[in-house]
């Protein structure tokens, strides 16, 4: 059993990185969050891998996969062949260079994906202390890592071209809790608009973005936090793929055989709502590897497994609140609780109704048996 990553260091919990990593005080480093420590599992050190017999090939990326003749081609001309091939290659950031944004390769304008983003985001906050940021984004990263400059005393500004953040799981009754508190803590929302170009000062660092709305805000960060597409096209004609991913059944196999792909990549059938679904969760990350590892145990040992019948679920901390999503964010939306931002101890959320059914929940500032019981009232 091998595992080969582009990455130099074992296998981490990424969710860390937007978090814990850049905290001012006590801040998470490795080997403090290699997985699985956070869904309370073994803390799976370089020298596990070592002792379970688990070669770690490090700084090593693929770049050619042959299905066919079962061989993998790294970067440095290394191949590799295998018998059964598990694909957990996750997510790629979406970039504004991407899209040939006018001065976007400018110094200090960071993404956050893997641990070397985090050091340079890390780095960046130490040379521009009590600076300006710009977070470009309303989505996750761009909620978690606004709170993360903001406790590291920047003036921080959000700007995202949707009418409120979070818009793929908040309703607008959730998203105004979240932007009256951002606010509440200096934070500054600028909605409805995007990005379209920025200037470098004489050392190439960023200094002025500028918005298609006409506005020019200063910044000595920028951060971008505007998605992430699958990383899928080193088997692109080799397997059938679905919604943007590589189709699988419901034990993570592809359309080939012995090959399985898992987390952001796999297109599953989700037992729940009866239909192919893609998600890019941690969650899902984990669990979508324990079915697949099963199910190739299993083939081996001629025994069956169970359907994946996966709850899906989401969560984020910042400052001090919290909350967590289970189910499906469609049909009817019901507000419940006290969304109001200036609210001495947060406590609120939302039921999503369909067909006469709650088919997902949200709460915010919830105990642990207040997030169980919504996960079960949500399945």
């Amino acid at each position: 059993l091998a595992i080969i990553s582009k990455e130099s260091v074992a296998p981490y919990e990424r969710p860390a990185l937007s978090k814990g990593y850049l905290f001012p005080q006590n801040a998470a480093r490795l080997p403090g969050f290699h997985t699985c420590v956070g869904s309370g599992g073994e803390k799976l050190l370089p020298e596990w891998y070592t002792e379970k017999g688990i070669e770690l090939i490090l700084s090593t990326e693929i770049v050619k996969a042959d299905l066919a003749s079962k061989t993998l081609t790294s970067a440095a001309g290394a191949t590799f062949t295998y018998e059964t091939l598990l694909i957990a290659t996750g997510s790629s950031t979406i970039k504004l260079t991407d899209f040939g944004v006018q001065g976007a390769e400018a110094n200090n304008i960071l993404y956050l994906r893997d641990i070397n983003d985090a050091d340079k985001l890390v780095a960046a906050m130490q040379a521009k202390k009590d600076g300006k940021a710009v977070v470009v984004g309303g989505g996750y990263i761009g909620l978690e890592l606004s709170a993360a400059l903001k406790l590291n005393n920047f003036d921080v500004t959000m700007v995202y071209p949707e009418p409120w953040c979070m818009p793929r799981l908040f309703t607008a009754g959730i998203a105004h809790f979240y932007e009256g508190y951002y606010a509440s803590k200096g934070i500054n929302i600028v909605k409805g608009t995007v990005a379209s170009g920025f200037d470098a000062d004489a050392n190439g660092d960023v200094a002025v973005v500028k918005l298609k709305d006409g506005r020019v805000l200063d910044a000595n960060i920028v951060i971008v936090g505007v998605g992430g597409r699958p990383l899928t096209g080193l088997f692109k004609g080799q397997v059938d793929e679905e919604k943007g991913g590589l189709k699988t059944d419901t034990f993570f196999e592809t359309s080939v055989a012995g090959v399985y792909a898992i987390g952001d990549v796999a297109s599953f059938p989700m037992k729940l709502y009866n239909e192919p679904r893609r998600v890019e969760h941690v969650d899902h990350a984990r669990k979508s590897a324990e079915q697949a590892v099963k199910a190739i145990k299993a083939k081996e040992s001629g025994e069956t497994v169970a359907e994946y019948d996966y709850l899906p679920y989401f969560y984020s901390r910042s400052f001090d609140i919290a909350w967590q999503f289970y189910g499906d964010n469609v049909g009817e939306s019901v507000l419940f609780g006290d969304n109001d931002p200036a609210a001495a101890k947060a406590k609120f959320g939302t039921y999503w109704v369909k067909d006469g059914k709650v088919v997902g929940v949200f709460l915010e500032g919830g105990s642990a048996d207040e997030n169980q019981a919504i996960a079960k009232v949500a399945r």
